[in-house]
């Protein structure tokens, strides 16, 4: 069975309050309107996460709920993983190969520069930058998490809210 990994970079975030502590930044009014449609638009091509984990940000956090919710599924569902808060592209690599066998999809929220620098390993195409709320889609050919690489792996999808709004 092919692995599926979807990473979403968080949805915009508010910087209107510049005493809280980066973790805690919500989203802005446009990461309120650019989740929950992107949301509906993954679920409209078919994918259904097998696990949800995200960064404890809370605008990552808040990000991940709108889609959970999109699928109809309790934010009980939705893992923290502190490590991607401040990853490394090998690090979100690592906890890959960590996901459970039994998952075939997994979606993952997190942060830039790290999704960007990790999704340029899976492509022969170079993306400068992925926005806020973008939708990556790796495909796998591995059988176990713990096998994904970028050889037996591409990106198989990608979007972001500006194709969409203007």
């Amino acid at each position: 069975m092919m692995k599926t990994w979807v990473i979403v970079r968080h949805a915009k975030s508010s910087w209107s309050d510049p005493k809280l502590e980066d973790i805690d930044r919500p989203l802005n009014k446009r990461g309120y309107r650019d989740a929950p449609f992107m949301a509906s638009l993954l679920h409209g091509k078919g994918f259904v996460p097998d696990a949800i984990i995200s960064s404890p940000a809370k605008r990552a956090l808040t990000t991940a709920y709108f889609f959970a919710e999109e699928w109809g599924i309790d934010s009980e569902f939705v893992q923290v993983e502190d490590s991607i808060y401040e990853a490394y592209p090998e690090e979100l690599i690592e906890l890959a190969h960590q996901f459970d066998d039994s998952w075939n999809t997994v979606f993952t929220f997190g942060h830039n520069p790290t999704i960007t620098d990790l999704v340029n390993r899976y492509t022969s195409d170079h993306i400068s930058n992925v926005p806020t709320c973008g939708v990556i889609v790796i495909k796998s050919k591995a059988e176990k998490w713990s096998t994904l690489s970028s050889r037996n792996s591409k990106l198989e999808d990608y979007f972001f809210p500006k194709q969409y709004f203007d």
